[in-house]
């Protein structure tokens, strides 16, 4: 998810009526909009599960992430066209944005697929909602302003402890697929990861989040055009469910979603924001219960609960840092702090400590 700094608050100076009015007019209003896009964004995100399952029974794996880089960066050119934008010119941001594409959405993207041939969508919610765990493993190693606490490491103790709690380890992980509980979880990492180079390399390119990542989406679907027919055979047949299942996969999980997480971001800030990590997996859960009736058994939703609390105290710093949220395909935009026309301004702060 992207991380930028939280917009200044608007004046409480009492010198007239008419400098106070307005202000809390606009609070009021902020209240409503920014709820309901939360909202939105939690859905739709939880809902990318259910999507990813319906899109696999007709499609290979890795068509079925071709689509949802295609129609995601079909939508962030359209709002580029819209807003009158550019994609980015420097040789050298197009080379790290190759990297992040391949990070944070070809190589995840294709792992989810393919894990959703053999797990659940439930168990593959729950799996995503480890990338803030992973996060913080990756982000002591590679970047030095992130300082360990004993809190943040109780915070990962637990949150493995939820996984071994979800794959019903006492059991000997009976009834779970091993190889694409796997998968998922390395997806996951995936994110961390990338999101870790996205920070390093692209906070500082002069170039507005939607260009920027209107670009990574664009070369994911390059990558995946070349690599995808080299891994299955192309479809011989377009089957309307999985078609339209990855179209909103897409269109709605990938580039509508961004539009909303952004407008999110600037409204509240990346701390109240980064909430609807533990919401997506309980939205994948009841969407892969109640539409695709899939067992669910006590351990899961426990485990679950786990993992999320573990995440809550790996984001919890005693000093500046930024924000993870599990990973959703991280953006150029989760490293930068941007002025009102959207271009980067200096590295984002978060609001959390």
């Amino acid at each position: 998810m992207s991380t930028v700094a939280t917009p200044r608050p608007p004046s409480t100076s009492s010198s007239s009526p008419s400098s106070t009015a307005p202000a809390a007019s606009g609070r009021g209003r902020l209240s409503v909009d920014w709820r309901i896009r939360f909202g939105v964004l939690s859905v739709i995100w939880g809902f990318s599960f259910l999507f990813i399952k319906l899109g696999t029974d007709g499609l290979a794996p890795p068509y079925v992430s071709f689509g949802r880089m295609f129609f995601g960066a079909a939508v962030l050119i359209v709002a580029l066209v819209v807003k009158r934008q550019r994609l980015p010119r420097s040789p050298r941001t197009w080379g790290h944005l190759a990297v992040a594409a391949f990070l944070c959405n070809a190589f995840p993207f294709t792992l989810f697929a393919y894990s959703e041939l053999t797990i659940s969508s439930t168990l593959a919610g729950v799996c995503n909602a480890t990338t803030p765990l992973w996060g913080m493993v990756l982000s002591l190693v590679a970047l030095s302003e992130d300082r360990p606490t004993r809190r943040r490491f109780a915070g990962l103790g637990l949150g493995f402890v939820g996984v071994l709690v979800v794959l019903g380890a006492w059991q000997g992980f009976s009834g779970q697929d091993p190889k694409g509980t796997v998968m998922a979880l390395v997806a996951s990492a995936s994110y961390a990861l990338g999101w870790i180079y996205v920070r390093r390399t692209l906070s500082d390119t002069g170039d507005p989040h939607l260009s920027l990542s209107g670009g990574q989406l664009l070369v994911g679907a390059v990558q995946l055009a070349v690599v995808a027919p080299l891994l299955s055979p192309l479809p011989s047949a377009l089957p309307a469910v999985p078609l339209l299942a990855v179209f909103a996969l897409g269109a709605l999980g990938t580039g509508l979603a961004f539009l909303l997480q952004y407008g999110l971001v600037a409204q509240v800030g990346p701390t109240t924001a980064t909430m609807t990590t533990y919401l997506i997996p309980l939205v994948a859960t009841a969407a892969g219960v109640l539409l695709l009736d899939e067992r669910l058994t006590w351990n899961t939703p426990v485990g679950a609960l786990i993992v999320l609390a573990g995440a809550a105290l790996t984001q919890s710093k005693g000093g500046k840092g930024r924000t993870l949220a599990a990973g959703r395909g991280a953006t150029p935009a989760a490293a930068t702090d941007e002025d009102e026309a959207g271009r980067p301004a200096r590295p984002a702060q978060s609001a959390q400590s």
